[in-house]
């Protein structure tokens, strides 16, 4: 019974201890408050690889022992009063200050944004030939595997996935999704066929052979599906926001993203994806334009302005001044060339992307 109530007096005299020591720091109940992270010239937006300095407000001049920061469970050494932010991925992050002070220790942070090292350089195109193209088709996806040019289009009720010869533009083999789906994005990985849905919330996996259906698959924190590419290892899907995220093939779990950022702002405009030599090649959501996104880091390093294609589109019946824009890329890596063609535009074309003079 004695060691029991001697158990209790020394735990409760630990919390008494405790709350004097707070009580004298001026009645602060929780210890990260008595902190913050103040950064160079008050700022929230840096660019990759820049120093930053860095200071540790004391509200109360307590005694610090030691502080290491971190971003994304890096350790970011502190030099000469500064940090510097050689961060592999950019976008929205948080900077973490573990400061120590007598037997105590607490964990602060601070919000900023870490941007592209450059502005984007401007690309344009070269057409190199011209084939006709589905005006009926919604395009929402295009992707070629051996020559054989597969498809996605959406609304509701007029949603499918397709093979196409591209010379012809005859449609080889179609299935119609259900009436209550929106096709979106595909891309084909270790043969297999993956479409997304918009908001349905779920994606297909096909047999590419005869474009038989094989399973559903959930979405996770993404919500949204939009644009579907590969590396021959993962998969890439847009969601609308500024993340693209990555899928595992096999399980189709998230397992990561990265934020597509210029030197200027985080972006959230990327659509329709195709991947190629370490970079993504994305759709700009409702513009006659494609970035050129840095797959591993999300810096937007290359903007290219397809203005001028949507000029050699005849307008059928199925046109919609507002929503039939530039929209679908696939690359043909025998050609080596990109092929682009947009939402019920009459034609597909094949062109070279080269920088502006």
């Amino acid at each position: 019974m004695m060691k029991h109530v001697h158990r209790t007096m020394v735990k409760l005299l630990s919390v008494f201890s405790f709350l004097l020591f707070f009580l004298g720091c001026g009645g602060e109940s929780d210890p990260a408050k008595l902190f913050t992270i103040q950064l160079e010239g008050k700022q929230n937006k840096f660019q990759q690889n820049q120093e930053v300095g860095v200071t540790i407000k004391n509200k109360k001049d307590i005694e610090i022992s030691d502080v290491s920061y971190s971003i994304d469970g890096k350790q970011l050494p502190l030099s000469n009063g500064k940090l510097k932010l050689d961060l592999p991925t950019l976008g929205n992050k948080k900077l973490m200050a573990e400061i120590s002070f007598g037997d105590e220790s607490v964990e602060i942070s601070k919000k900023l944004k870490l941007l592209a090292p450059s502005a984007p350089e401007i690309y344009t195109y070269e057409i190199v030939n011209t084939y006709p193209h589905d005006p009926k088709a919604y395009t929402q996806g295009l992707e070629f595997d051996n020559g054989t040019l597969y498809e996605s289009t959406g609304k509701k009720g007029a949603s499918t996935v397709r093979k196409v010869d591209f010379e012809t533009g005859e449609i080889l083999q179609n299935v119609a999704l259900d009436n209550s789906v929106f096709g979106e994005g595909i891309t084909l990985l270790n043969n297999q066929l993956y479409q997304l849905t918009w908001q349905s919330g779920f994606g297909y996996v096909y047999n590419p052979s005869n474009l038989e259906k094989i399973k559903n698959f959930s979405y996770g924190e993404s919500r949204e599906g939009w644009g579907l590419c590969n590396d021959g290892i993962k998969l890439y899907k847009s969601d609308g926001t500024e993340k693209i995220w990555f899928l595992n093939p096999s399980t189709l779990e998230e397992q990561g993203y990265i934020e597509t950022v210029t030197n200027k702002s985080i972006f959230n405009k990327a659509n329709e994806l195709e991947y190629v030599d370490g970079k993504i090649y994305a759709n700009v959501y409702q513009k006659e334009s494609m970035m050129i996104i840095d797959a591993t880091s999300g810096a937007i390093e290359g903007v290219i302005n397809f203005g001028g294609l949507k000029g050699k589109i005849k307008k059928g019946p199925e046109w919609d001044d507002t929503n039939s824009v530039l929209n679908g890329v696939a690359y043909h890596k025998e050609r080596g060339t990109f092929f682009v063609t947009g939402k019920n535009w009459d034609k597909l074309f094949e062109v070279n992307i080269r920088k502006k003079k």
